[in-house]
């Protein structure tokens, strides 16, 4: 097989813009939309909201690469990285931490231009307390650097990526390209950022310039180019999407790296990039739900309640799993089995939770 960069037209990537425009047409309606519902957030909603997105991407581009991260360390890792900690609070898993402090960089120099010096930092951000590999530094060997899948001995190999020596000029005509290529003449329709965005991805994936984290870093270039399109660090979460979509996500990007036609992986980016939007609206009506919730309700009940009301919305937008029964409120709050009936009873009587079931299924979830 003859991969997209041994072609003779590498990399100049074909696609048929018709076949997307209506999706980016959508997207910026969305984005207009989306702009107006976080201006006309209060302060701590708007930070609220950033905060939870940033913390859904940096977990979830983690756990595409197969690496699970607490939440709260990620939290706490972000939180110091935006000055919103004081004192800084310690974070002992040096993954949480170095991602946390990724998420952070690309937010805040998203209108930079990418160079080198950016990428190598990010990768030293990335790889926090890696010894096996070289960080902050283009790959090099003359073993070739392949994607691949299945048992030891019966590989399959699902992508070869650029050779080693040809990393560094490939990736200095990469960085030409995503910092000229919105006023280049060769591709006017970059100026549409979701498009940018999905060609910015592949190119750089199908480089892979370094030993490990290019799918990570690669989905905050993507971030990167939806912002600078933006106008503003982009308020969703891409990964949290593309997580969900895994396998489709693979499959698209392992057909789009033999041809340099990308109408095909164009089309399937451009839809993930509109479901994270509809995904950051939904967040943005939940931080506004929580404010008016919390505003109406947070005077009539006691600590326990306001513990037990606070985990229920850090559930959301999928629920509470399960429900919440009286057993859990006993284990959120260490109140005994009359105590924690007793506040369930009361949350009811206010409004504050509806009732579902009967007996020994009985659950309660916000209303």
């Amino acid at each position: 097989m003859r991969y997209n960069w041994q072609q003779e037209d590498w990399p100049d990537f074909r696609f048929d813009l018709k076949e997307v425009e209506p999706a980016l047409l959508r997207f910026g309606e969305r984005a207009g939309r989306l702009t107006g519902l976080m201006d006309g957030l209060s302060e701590p909603q708007n930070e609220d909201t950033i905060l939870a997105l940033m913390i859904a991407e940096a977990v979830q581009t983690s756990a595409i690469e197969g690496e699970t991260l607490d939440q709260n360390e990620v939290k706490s890792s972000i939180r110091n990285h935006l000055g919103l900690n004081q004192p800084q609070e310690p974070v002992r898993d040096e993954k949480a931490a170095g991602i946390g402090e990724l998420m952070v960089s690309v937010r805040n120099g998203f209108a930079d231009a990418l160079n080198e010096e950016q990428l190598f930092l990010w990768h030293r951000m990335l790889m926090k307390g890696e010894t096996r590999i070289a960080v902050g530094r283009w790959r090099e060997g003359a073993e070739a650097m392949q994607i691949v899948s299945g048992p030891i001995g019966r590989p399959k190999i699902h992508f070869e990526a650029v050779p080693s020596k040809r990393v560094p000029a490939e990736m200095a005509r990469f960085l030409r390209w995503f910092n000229e290529n919105s006023h280049s003449s060769v591709y006017p329709s970059l100026t549409y950022a979701p498009l940018r965005s999905a060609l910015a991805h592949l190119y750089f994936e199908s480089i892979h310039p370094f030993e490990d984290g290019n799918g990570r870093i690669g989905r905050a270039i993507s971030e990167k180019a939806l912002s600078q399109g933006f106008g503003r660090p982009v308020p969703m979460s891409l990964s949290k999407t593309i997580e969900a979509n895994r396998k489709d996500y693979y499959r698209s990007l392992e057909i789009a790296q033999t041809s340099n036609e990308v109408t095909e992986w164009v089309a399937f980016f451009v839809g993930i990039v509109l479901k994270a939007q509809e995904d950051a609206e939904t967040l943005i009506h939940l931080a506004i739900r929580k404010n008016r919730y919390f505003q109406k309700f947070e005077n009539q009940v006691n600590e326990r309640q306001l513990k037990v009301m606070r985990r229920l919305f850090e559930s959301e937008p999928e629920g509470f799993e399960g429900g919440l029964s009286a057993k859990k409120y006993s284990v959120i709050t260490g109140a005994s089995k009359a105590t924690a009936t007793r506040d369930l009873q009361n949350l009811l009587e206010i409004g504050a939770l509806r009732q579902a079931g009967q007996g020994r299924s009985t659950r309660y979830w916000l209303p």
